[in-house]
C-alpha cells in the first residue's frame, strides 16, 4: 500500500497527502538526497529545482528525492523533517496525528515552533500584485 500519494491543493497546486493513520512521532518517510556543493546553490537558484531544495551543511543544498521536496509549507505543520547530514537523508516525521487524506505539511524554517516569514512570505509582503510598468 502506498502511504503517500501527490494531489492538488485549492491553494498551493500540487501537494503530498497520507493514504494511512500516521501516529504523532511516527516516521512518514526517510529520502535519499541529492547534494549540490555551495558553490553551484546559485546556479540552482537560477532553476524551477530552486523551489525545492533544503539548506544543506556548509552551505551546501539538497534535492530530496521520494517526496520530501514536494511537502508545502504550513505555520500549521503536521510533520517536521530532520537532516540527517553522514547518512545524506531526510527524515520526515508526523508532529501529531495525521489522518487518511490529509496533505503533510511542515515548517520550511526548520523548527515547528520557528514563525520567522519565509522568503516566499517577504516576496508577497513587498509586492502582493505585479503591475506591468511602462
Amino acid at each position: 500500500m502506498r502511504m503517500l500519494i501527490v494531489g492538488n491543493t485549492n491553494l498551493k497546486g500540487r501537494g503530498v497527502f497520507a493514504q494511512k493513520c500516521f501516529l504523532k512521532g511516527e516516521i512518514i518517510q526517510t529520502v535519499p538526497v541529492v547534494i549540490i556543493p555551495a558553490e553551484e546553490v546559485e546556479l540552482i537558484d537560477k532553476t524551477v529545482l530552486g523551489n525545492y531544495y533544503y539548506d544543506w551543511e556548509n552551505k551546501a543544498a539538497a534535492i530530496a528525492l521520494g517526496l520530501a521536496s514536494l511537502i508545502n509549507h504550513s505555520y500549521n505543520l503536521n510533520s517536521y523533517y530532520v537532516k540527517k547530514f553522514v547518512e545524506s537523508e531526510i527524515e520526515l516525521i508526523a508532529y501529531r496525528n495525521i489522518g487518511v487524506g490529509e496533505e503533510i505539511t511542515t515548517n520550511y524554517n526548520g523548527s515547528p515552533e520557528n514563525q520567522s516569514p519565509i522568503w516566499f512570505d517577504v516576496v508577497e509582503e513587498i509586492s502582493p500584485t505585479l503591475v506591468k510598468i511602462e
